[in-house]
């Protein structure tokens, strides 16, 4: 009876050792970059148009939409909260619709949004992308370009245990009044360690819109890393994306960065915010990375500054870690007449929009 019993429990530990041998090698053998300078799809909705022009105003935002679960009592549990998966569906759709309600409201002419799932187990598969634009053409946005480019393509994650994370696919989706006429996807450093298989496949997407004289508008939809052992790799990002944005405002044409930097704009966000502690995770920007020609757009009301970010270990309070990591760089060329932080609230995403006026001289 005892060797039975004994038997029996070695078998049991031989299969959960089996088990996870065998998903630790499904999570190897399934990972994978997404390629380097890959051209990202371009779709219209009606009849957007076809070059932008010098010398008028307009207006972009940028939106990290949470990917549709961070309604302000979410927390998450990379950030020290309880969720893994958004509440429900219905609670995708409402927060991806209000977030729709909240950029229809700010009425821009560019719009760069990051973290919009197409197909993910965390947001019941919602096809984010589609919801979006149709929800855009319906309050008013007829004319649209749109591209998309993946930065997350997991496989399934098997934590936390209690939920489990799941498949992921999701990305930077980039929309346009004016005519997309390229789109590239640059991957930029990430981690090399185990954290890669939980963190984003980072990217940025880069657009080329034709302008009026001659010249292009490159459009940039950025989401650095948040979390990284090692600093180097959040810097790297920033050299790179630099380097890039360098080269198209040396060959004349107009440049502007905007998106989740996941670094502090403000450069100072404590003293705006009153908020300090060991949750302050993100590092000032790298202001000295950017070449000659090239500037942070912060964008902030002195007089009333609002946060960009939410820490989401916890419902949003009054007592929450705030911080503005959105933010914008632009070359030389780009007069900046505002910018400034959509004051949400954070009711459907742990970001509050931020937007920027300009005038391409």
């Amino acid at each position: 009876m005892f060797k039975k019993l004994l038997k029996a429990i070695l078998l049991f530990f031989l299969a959960l050792v089996l088990i996870v041998v065998g998903y630790v090698a499904y999570l190897f053998l399934s990972y994978h970059r997404i390629d380097d300078n890959t051209k990202t799809d371009i779709a219209s909705i009606g009849s957007p148009e076809p070059q932008i022009k010098a010398g008028q105003e307009y207006r972009i935002a940028s939106s990290n939409v949470g990917f549709g679960a961070y309604s302000d009592d979410y927390s998450f549990f990379m950030d020290g909260g309880t969720e893994s998966w958004a509440f429900s569906k219905e609670a995708v759709n409402d927060n991806i619709n209000g977030s729709i309600d909240v950029l229809s409201d700010i009425n821009p002419d560019l719009m760069i949004l990051q973290e919009v799932d197409i197909d993910a187990t965390r947001s019941y598969h919602v096809n984010e992308k589609d919801l979006i634009l149709d929800g855009l053409s319906k309050k008013g946005f007829n004319n649209i370009s749109n591209t998309f480019a993946l930065n997350y393509d997991s496989g399934f994650l098997f934590y936390p245990f209690n939920q489990p994370h799941g498949k992921t696919k999701a990305g930077l989706l980039t929309v346009s009044d004016f005519e997309i006429k390229e789109a590239t996807r640059r991957s930029l450093p990430i981690e090399e360690g185990i954290s890669k298989f939980i963190d984003l496949d980072r990217c940025y997407n880069k657009s080329i819109i034709d302008m009026d004289n001659g010249k292009k508008l490159v459009l940039y939809n950025v989401h650095l890393s948040a979390y990284t052992t090692n600093p180097e790799t959040s810097n790297n990002q920033v050299k790179l994306l630099n380097e890039d944005m360098a080269k198209e405002a040396a060959a004349g044409n107009y440049v502007i960065a905007g998106g989740d930097m996941n670094k502090d704009v403000l450069i100072d966000s404590a003293a705006y915010f009153h908020t300090t502690g060991t949750e302050n995770w993100a590092k000032p920007f790298p202001e000295d990375y950017l070449s000659a020609g090239l500037k942070l757009v912060k964008p902030v009301d002195e007089a009333n500054p609002i946060p960009s970010c939410r820490n989401a270990d916890k419902p949003y309070a009054d007592d929450s870690f705030v911080i503005t990591i959105d933010g914008f760089i632009v070359s030389d060329n780009v007069e900046i007449k505002a910018a400034n932080v959509y004051d949400n609230q954070f009711k459907y995403s742990d970001h509050n929009p931020v937007y920027m006026d300009f005038v391409l001289k």
